[in-house]
């Protein structure tokens, strides 16, 4: 082969890799374009967003504010005679309001928990 074989095949092979990204290039717009025009389509498809006049409105007490209580949990019921109990007869799990409101406080120097970051004691 000669010097101008050469380089006409390596001239003709970076010709073909242009083309390739240029095509990779278009093909990806096209999808990009096709994916915004999809997602406009469905979106002219839902419902209307709601106006400010159907929008929720503050009571006319003003906000509702949380209430903070102290709960413990309900207690598990026992079979009768010593029977356990099946699945179906126990309630669902709640709590009730508890009779002595006052926060829990953990004593002072003591973390609460095991590794919690407090002075601990030997």
């Amino acid at each position: 082969m000669t010097t101008a074989t050469l380089e006409l095949a390596a001239t003709s092979t970076e010709v073909l890799r242009w083309i390739a990204a240029l095509a990779g290039g278009i093909f990806i717009a096209g999808a990009l374009v096709w994916a915004v025009q999809f997602g406009m389509r469905v979106r002219d498809k839902e419902s209307p967003r709601p106006t400010p006049e159907e929008q929720t409105h503050l009571p006319d007490g003003g906000a509702v504010h949380e209430i903070r209580e102290v709960r413990e949990p309900d207690e598990v019921p026992h079979g009768k005679g010593g029977e356990r109990l099946l699945p179906h007869e126990l309630h669902a799990a709640s709590s009730r309001r508890s009779e002595d409101q006052h926060r829990r406080r953990w004593d002072p120097g003591h973390s609460g928990s095991f590794g919690g970051g407090g002075i601990g004691h030997r």
